[in-house]
């Protein structure tokens, strides 16, 4: 009988899973190489903004001329801006904001400060304001409000409109333009004066707009109140200071009522209170004063015709 020889396979190797029977804990298996990443499109950077463009001079918005309020912007690379010697302060976008009072001189000289000692210069004629002035022929008397009473509390209110306006506040509100708080008859007129038998007495400090009394007026641009009476002033009233930034600020007299408080931040157009008679006044109006550190401004040069 023939032998059949049979040949022996060699049995494949089995792998790790199957020697215990399936007891190898997952974690021990043999990690799977990771695939490789599909191919994705590169990111695209964004797109640079448009570079500001370099300001070799000044560049001015307004008219120099007294009573008024210049809006502007420095030459590029300003590290300090000085009018006439004093300095001026400066946005982070290199705008300032610049003014002349009623009584301003003819010229004013406005100097950027670069880097390495250079300087941008401009010069600006002061054109000079229009004001109603009335000759009287009668001696000068004075004014009525130098009483005992007066002389007694003014120093206190002095000192409490002082600390108003040095109070530093971050406004934006000198940017824009500004609007009446309220629409009414012009009753004063800013920078209006008397000159008796050759002596000027005091100007006109701001624009009064008769109205009833307990009229609302509102904020002519945004700012942030630095005074609000707790009781009524001799002379002013009532009174309201507001700081619309840079040093700009507006005083509103006599009011009957304030409905804002020291701190609060306004907006242009919110109501701030009610016109009145309160402090030294003839009649209900709203009295507005606009300065600019210690340069007094006309209302109505920022705030433009009067529109009902």
């Amino acid at each position: 009988m023939r032998r059949v020889k049979f040949r022996r396979r060699p049995m494949a190797a089995l792998p790790l899973l199957a020697i215990a029977a399936g007891c190898v804990p997952a974690s021990e298996a043999p990690a799977r190489p990771a695939p490789f990443p599909a191919a994705s499109a590169p990111v695209q950077a964004p797109p640079p903004s448009p570079a500001e463009p370099v300001r070799a001079d000044f560049a001015l918005r307004g008219s120099p001329e007294q009573g008024a309020m210049i809006v502007g912007r420095a030459p590029s690379g300003t590290q300090a801006l000085t009018l006439d010697g004093a300095p001026v302060p400066l946005a982070a976008d290199g705008g300032f904001l610049i003014a002349f009072d009623r009584d301003a001189g003819p010229s004013a000289l406005l100097v950027a400060m670069l880097a390495g000692g250079r300087t941008v210069e401009r010069t600006l004629g002061i054109a000079p304001g229009s004001w109603r002035i009335e000759k009287i022929n009668a001696p000068y008397r004075g004014s009525a409000s130098s009483d005992a009473e007066f002389e007694r509390r003014r120093p206190a209110e002095l000192a409490q409109i002082a600390a108003a306006r040095a109070i530093p506040v971050r406004s934006d509100g000198w940017r824009q333009a500004f609007r009446w708080p309220l629409t009414g008859r012009l009753s004063g007129f800013f920078g209006s004066q008397r000159v008796y038998q050759g002596k000027p007495g005091a100007y006109h400090s701001g624009t009064d707009i008769a109205a009833p009394a307990g009229t609302p007026f509102v904020a002519p641009a945004d700012g942030v109140v630095t005074l609000a009476a707790a009781s009524p002033f001799t002379l002013e009233g009532n009174l309201l200071i507001v700081d619309h930034g840079m040093g700009l600020s507006s005083a509103f007299l006599h009011c009957q009522r304030l409905d804002v408080k020291a701190g609060d931040h306004v907006v242009q157009g919110q109501q701030l209170g009610l016109v009145g008679q309160t402090g030294r006044a003839t009649g209900p109006h709203l009295h507005w004063g606009l300065k600019w550190r210690d340069a007094r401004l006309d209302p109505g040069k920022l705030a433009g015709p009067m529109r009902p």
